[in-house]
Order: structure tokens, then sequence, then C-alpha cells
């Protein structure tokens, strides 16, 4: 038994009310999750640049440490993105987007898709991507609420990012589409007026 087994519908805190419906739910996908979270590659960088340099003075005892460091960072770090991606569900509505997150203290969410101003769709290569969140005037959402579901660096004012999602174009479309059927937009060429959805397909 999970602490998730309790959800009237998977990735929501209730049922949906009536005239709401489920377009997509997915959750990132967790290879990609590590390459492309938490900055892994430049930390792993950084190890090896160290027991190069360790290697090279001939601190041996050193470099044995640094090897083992990077082991034990780089597992730890491997290993709480996994359980980011067991406890992870994003669900697309035609009325909002719900991240159900949390790894330690689980929690839900909600991002009417009338607050969205802007989103960018990042690839992360093979189809797979992430899409953040510029919100408007909606209560802010702590950084440390939302992280590692947060573009990095934004503290002061945090952007939600579904991150490392499979087919990520395809569900920049249904986005795209969910918005455009509760509010105006305007597409990367600015031939409407409205909030703007840099980088979806047309």
């Amino acid at each position: 038994m999970s602490e998730y087994d309790h959800e009237p519908v998977r990735g929501l805190p209730g049922e949906l009310p009536p005239g709401e419906a489920i377009l997509w739910q997915g959750e990132p996908e967790w290879r990609t999750l590590v390459t492309s979270a938490l900055h892994v590659r430049l930390v792993a960088l950084y190890f090896a640049a160290l027991l190069v340099w360790s290697l090279a003075t001939g601190a041996r005892t050193t470099a044995g440490t640094l090897a083992v460091s990077a082991v034990l960072v780089l597992g730890l770090a491997a290993l709480f993105l996994w359980g980011v991606h067991r406890t992870t569900v994003y669900t697309l509505t035609n009325k909002r987007i719900v991240l159900r997150i949390g790894v330690a203290l689980n929690k839900c969410i909600n991002i009417p898709l009338s607050e969205i101003e802007s989103a960018d769709l990042k690839p992360l290569g093979g189809g797979k991507g992430s899409i953040v969140l510029h919100l408007k005037g909606m209560p802010r959402l702590g950084y440390l609420m939302l992280w590692p579901h947060a573009r990095s660096l934004r503290i002061f004012r945090p952007q939600p990012i579904l991150r490392a999602i499979p087919d990520a174009a395809a569900v920049a479309k249904q986005l795209f589409d969910a918005v455009r059927q509760v509010q105006p937009i305007v597409q990367a060429d600015n031939t409407a007026s409205g909030p703007a959805l840099e980088g979806y397909p047309a």
C-alpha cells in the first residue's frame, strides 16, 4: 500500500467536477530526468576534474576520497530522482494543470489554464522535453514547495515545470489547444493578441 492509494482519481486530490475532463497524464522519464535535472552532468564533470587534478599531482589518497564521494553524491542524486519519477503525476485537464509531486511529503498543486501567461517547450532529445510555465497574478508558489519541478535559479518568482516528459511536443500542442479554449493566445509569430505560448507547434 502506498500513500497514493487513497486518490479518487490518479494524480488528483478529488473527483473531477462536472464539465472537467482529463486530456493528458504523464510523469517524468527517469533517465532523461537524471541527465536534465539537478545539473548532474556538471557535478560529474566537477568531480572528474578534481580527480584528474589529484592524480596529476600525486595525491592518490585524495583521489580515492573524491572517487568515493562522487559515487555517493551521484548515486544519491539518481536515487532521489528515481523517487521523483515514481511519485510525480502531471495532469492536464480542460480547466487546469495539476502537479502531484513530493517524494517525502506529497501535495497537489492546481494551476488554472487562465493563469498561464506563456510557456516554453525545452526539447531534451528523443521526443522528450520539459514545459516551463510562466504564470500571471495567481498567488506565488514557493520555490522549495515546487522543487525540483521549478525552473532552476528562478527563486523569487518560481516557474513550474513539467520535467522530462515523453512526447513533449504533442503534450505542448494539447496544452496550447486547451489554453486557447479559455483565453486569447498568441503564437510565436505574434499573429494574435493575448498571452504567448512560445515553442509550441502551430
